[in-house]
């Protein structure tokens, strides 16, 4: 099992920017760490990926306006927004991606943390 805990999030201005962070308890057998988020009443999207060897992965909507970079504290990603919008509003979630024997994956997620961006 790993852990995957997340801080951050809050109550914004559109424009604003705003940092979030996820630790997961351990790196072992981890491929990465990202982040997506669930609007009220949608499907939960990947808003940002990034592997353990610093590949990085964004959606459309996002890049050019956050970063996902890992931190100089062990086994954490941080995840800065810039430019919000009331588009960006969701439940962020953080994930660690572990490979499994065999070439499989599974997700490990945080409980999730509220952005809300008002206009």
């Amino acid at each position: 099992q790993v852990q995957v805990v997340e801080s951050g999030g809050g109550l914004v201005q559109a424009g604003d920017s705003l940092s979030l962070s996820c630790t997961a308890s351990t790196l072992k057998n981890i491929m990465g760490l990202g982040w997506s988020r669930q609007p009220p009443g949608e499907q939960r999207d990947l808003v940002a990926y990034i592997t353990t060897g610093g590949s990085l992965t964004y959606a459309d909507s996002v890049k050019g306006r956050f970063t996902i970079s890992w931190d100089d504290a062990k086994n954490t990603v941080s995840l800065q927004m810039n430019t919000l919008k009331p588009s960006d509003t969701g439940v962020y979630y953080c994930f660690a991606r572990h490979y499994l024997i065999g070439g499989q994956e599974r997700d490990f997620w945080g409980r999730g943390t509220q952005v809300t961006v008002g206009s």
